[in-house]
């Protein structure tokens, strides 16, 4: 099956990811709203702001527990769609039903995954560390800037390579979920490429889908926001910022940070599945075709003991 094959067939846990995000989204927003009328009806002066700080803040935890406990459990059914496509060539006639049935059965290899996935980025974090470090030598702000912009992007091939580990350990179904995401940890390791040559369409894309969905999406909060110019004032006094001299431009810089959510909730759940599906392809090939050893394994564990500790108690 071509990626797109298998992106299309997989498609309907994308939507319900959307949705769940979307609402969970919409919840945040709505917590926020209404935190900020609340405090306005008790403290005319400063109360609107206070209370959509604390709404904001409830809301993201809201939004955090249903994307993380909810959403992520199609995330898994969807890469695990994508991995027996990739295996066997082809997808059953439902394959959202049986996607579900499989993170199911799997449901505490599924929970432990997420648990140790912290483990594994340790590894790797390492290596951002030390990029960071390497680019800082240069020194001043230029130095800071080169090396948070390499750990970000350090950070994103992280977040391939976890779903990356997370399908292998679908793939490794007869093993427990600690050793086949060492496994696939090892796999990175010692066949890097396989998922660095797909770093040009990991951020081309990436970049794209920004400007295009978050660009939009900003334009039409900066119109929602302009609507409540009395409120915005109101959030300048409590600033007290003299950058901002304006109630338009605090809109803007609202309307920005709605935009960039609404962007990462749209490229996580339809964009990124796309981008995966060609990335899990070759890192699940060069698995099937370079099985990890014990001494790859053993390369790795040094650099992630927790991982290591966590498979010595399964065994």
């Amino acid at each position: 099956m071509t990626n797109f094959q298998i992106y299309k067939k997989t498609l309907s846990f994308s939507f319900v990811r959307f949705l769940i995000d979307l609402g969970a989204f919409l919840l945040m927003g709505g917590i926020t709203v209404g935190g900020l009328f609340l405090g306005n009806a008790i403290n005319k002066e400063v109360g609107a702001i206070i209370g959509a700080i604390v709404g904001f803040i409830l809301g993201i935890i809201a939004m955090s527990l249903i994307t993380f406990f909810i959403s992520n459990r199609y995330k898994a059914a969807q890469i695990a769609m994508m991995v027996k496509a990739v295996d066997e060539g082809k997808l059953p006639d439902h394959p959202y039903k049986e996607g579900k049935a499989i993170v199911k059965s799997r449901f505490a290899s599924i929970a432990l995954f997420f648990f140790i996935t912290n483990a594994i980025k340790s590894v790797f974090k390492q290596l951002g560390r030390t990029m960071t470090g390497i680019a800082g030598a240069v020194g001043g702000e230029v130095g800071g800037s080169i090396g948070s912009a390499v750990d970000s992007a350090v950070q994103t091939l992280i977040a391939y390579l976890c779903d990356c580990c997370l399908g292998w350990v679908f793939y490794r179904s007869e093993e427990n979920a600690a050793k086949a995401a060492l496994e696939g940890a090892a796999i990175f390791f010692k066949r890097g490429k396989t998922l660095l040559r797909n770093v040009g369409r990991i951020f081309g894309m990436g970049l794209l889908s920004l400007l295009l969905i978050g660009g939009a999406f900003t334009g039409i909060f900066y119109l929602i926001a302009i609507q409540f110019p009395t409120q915005l004032n109101q959030i300048m006094t409590m600033l007290a910022d003299k950058r901002i001299v304006d109630y338009h431009v605090l809109g803007i810089i609202l309307a920005a940070i709605g935009g960039l959510i609404m962007w990462g909730i749209i490229h996580t759940v339809l964009i990124r599945p796309f981008i995966l599906t060609g990335v899990l392809k070759n890192f699940i090939i060069a698995g099937k075709e370079n099985r990890p050893t014990e001494a790859d394994m053993a390369e790795v564990t040094k650099r992630a003991p927790k991982v290591a500790k966590l498979q010595s108690k399964m065994e």
